[in-house]
């Protein structure tokens, strides 16, 4: 089956400055996928795809941190920035034995895209046997947009089409774009305007080239202002949330209710998966808001994809140690475990660590 045959439809789809999708274009929506940290990413998926990405009780593990930002989390072990070390973590990851059960598909970076296990395994096929769809993040990162309120846009557009083409060849079988928008300073209409066609302009590409593109507009945490504004903001689809300098720090359950509000004021019922990053929150945060926000009979799937949120106790229980790769990687079962059942409303939050609940909040993080 080649990237035509796996595509169900190609829309060209802008977020409109009140919020809404906009169809472009002439073939029907056959689902979308929402995903974010504090705003949104939608999604185009083929059959296969939805049914492996939006399964029961599974979510997605976002390992496609940048080599800079991924030497950031080695150097806080002690470790030094090198391939080597970038690719025995996330071996460590990938080859978790039981991963597939919680783990529905991961955004790999492009390097480990290419990579193998010490073995000479694949990656791709790490995951592939375990059920697990892999990934690629195609976006090339957040430069200063002229003539707004000290807003970035997205870069990465020339040379898409290619890129996506070589990828789908690799293995992977869907994308990442993610752009980013700040209360702070604004957010302008032209920073909006500016994340909503490069969302656009890259989906289409993406898809043309095989690829189910997960569309990632995300409203940072930076900020002290309050829920409500938040609200305001992110009624294009978010985990609503205080800025993380606001004094008044909101439970689970206001969280849920405004971002249930939000999503649906906005999103039709007809949209099966939603899917949430967490953005800087602590590990039991996450996963509690996330949990909340599955008390309530929902439309749609709603579920997880989580990158500091599933790796921050994986990375302090490694050390960088071989000895250590064993405990590390039931650091990372304990924490995917918690988040499917989260998935399901089902958790609990009792014996969770003091690990887990240390908040990772970085202002202005750069992915």
């Amino acid at each position: 089956m080649g990237p035509s045959d796996e595509r169900v439809c190609c829309v060209q789809a802008s977020v409109s400055l009140d919020g809404r999708l906009r169809d472009m274009g002439k073939p029907v929506i056959d689902w979308l996928v929402y995903g974010y940290s504090v705003l949104s990413a939608t999604c185009i998926v083929p059959d296969q795809a939805r049914k492996t990405v939006a399964s029961p009780g599974r979510g997605i593990l976002a390992i496609d941190e940048s080599s800079a930002t991924c030497g950031k989390r080695l150097a806080s072990i002690g470790l030094d920035n090198t391939e080597v070390n970038r690719q025995a973590y996330r071996q460590l990851l990938l080859t978790t034995a039981g991963l597939g059960e919680y783990i529905s598909g991961a955004i790999l970076f492009e390097e480990t895209l290419y990579q193998s296990t010490t073995d000479g395994k694949t990656f791709v096929d790490v995951l592939k046997d375990q059920n697990i769809m892999p990934g690629i993040k195609v976006d090339k990162g957040l430069v200063p947009l002229p003539g707004s309120n000290n807003e970035s846009w997205c870069q990465g557009l020339d040379g898409l089409a290619s890129r996506c083409a070589e990828y789908y060849k690799q293995g992977a079988r869907f994308a990442k774009w993610r752009t980013v928008v700040s209360i702070p300073c604004g957010p302008t209409a032209l920073a909006v305007k500016e994340a909503a066609w490069g969302l656009a302009r890259y989906a289409a590409i993406a898809q043309d080239n095989g690829l189910v593109p997960i569309v990632e507009p995300e409203i940072l945490l930076d900020g002290d202002h309050g829920i409500e504004r938040t609200l305001e903001v992110a009624e294009k689809v978010c985990m609503v949330t205080p800025g993380a300098e606001h004094k008044e720090k909101a439970s689970p359950e206001a969280i849920a209710k405004n971002t249930l509000t939000m999503l649906r004021r906005r999103v039709p019922p007809a949209v099966p998966g939603i899917m949430f990053l967490s953005g800087g929150q602590s590990e039991l945060e996450a996963t509690m808001n996330l949990n909340a926000m599955n008390q309530s009979a929902n439309p749609w799937h709603v579920s997880f994809s989580y990158a500091r949120a599933l790796q921050n106790s994986v990375l302090k229980t490694w050390q960088g140690q071989p000895e250590n790769i064993e405990a590390a990687q039931k650091a990372l079962l304990v924490r995917a475990k918690a988040n499917s059942l989260a998935q399901l409303g089902s958790y609990t939050g009792e014996g969770e660590s003091n690990e887990a609940k240390k908040g990772m909040f970085q202002k202005g993080y750069t992915y």
